[in-house]
């Protein structure tokens, strides 16, 4: 049994197209340029702290941090027309039916995240959802999922698209896999060293079983 830790947006919900959509739309709003498609295929290939460094020339850190708190609330609107990424509830069932524990620790709001996995019929399938309301506080986040449940590090796996997520798993001795489907591009998620990179839901079980001793015995 694993203890697997997911991000949400861009991991488990397909959210990119309707984020960009509402940073653009609150643009005007927030004072600054919305986003073209050659500026986000480079903000792709950026670390999350470079994204952060490069978006300081748009909008100030203040601003930043009142968009986001405001972009968690029009998300909420859309929140139930989101869908998963194709494949990802497959590979839940079967991480579930391998008897591995579930959970979430996003920068999104629990509302948000409760609403998108009762629709979807995957609430039941997850243990806890925890959230931050900073960019780079994940690492605190999962600090506090280990002490509340009693965990080793050593027993986690933590999943995410973004280099920010590698970075929080690595500061709380957890392995990480990056997942290519989301935000940040498999290049620069390659460069931050996660301890797996995969292209598609399926290998999570994969890596998964990989990582269980039964699992290899049974393949031996």
């Amino acid at each position: 049994m694993k203890v697997i830790i997911f991000d949400f947006d861009g991991t488990i919900a397909d959210s990119f197209d309707t984020v960009l959509g509402i940073v653009n739309r609150l643009a005007l709003e927030f004072g600054f340029e919305p986003f073209n498609l050659d500026e986000v295929k480079q903000l792709r290939n950026l670390n999350s702290r470079e994204i952060v460094r490069q978006s300081q020339s748009r909008i100030s850190v203040f601003r930043l941090v009142l968009l986001l708190r405001r972009l968690k609330a029009e998300v909420n609107r859309e929140i139930r027309r989101l869908q998963p990424i194709d494949g990802m509830t497959e590979t839940l069932w079967a991480l579930k039916q391998r008897g591995d524990r579930l959970g979430i620790v996003t920068s999104n709001s629990y509302e948000n995240v409760s609403a998108f996995l009762e629709t979807h019929g995957l609430k039941d399938w997850f243990e806890f959802i925890y959230t931050g309301t900073t960019i780079f506080g994940k690492g605190k986040v999962l600090r506090r999922v280990l002490r509340d449940n009693t965990l080793n590090a050593a027993a986690l796996i933590y999943v995410g698209d973004e280099t920010r997520d590698i970075e929080a798993a690595k500061k709380t001795g957890i392995r990480v896999v990056a997942v290519s489907w989301g935000f940040n591009s498999k290049e620069i998620l390659a460069e931050q060293h996660p301890d797996f990179l995969i292209q598609y839901p399926h290998q999570l079980v994969e890596v998964i079983n990989h990582l269980d001793p039964k699992s290899q015995d049974s393949i031996r």
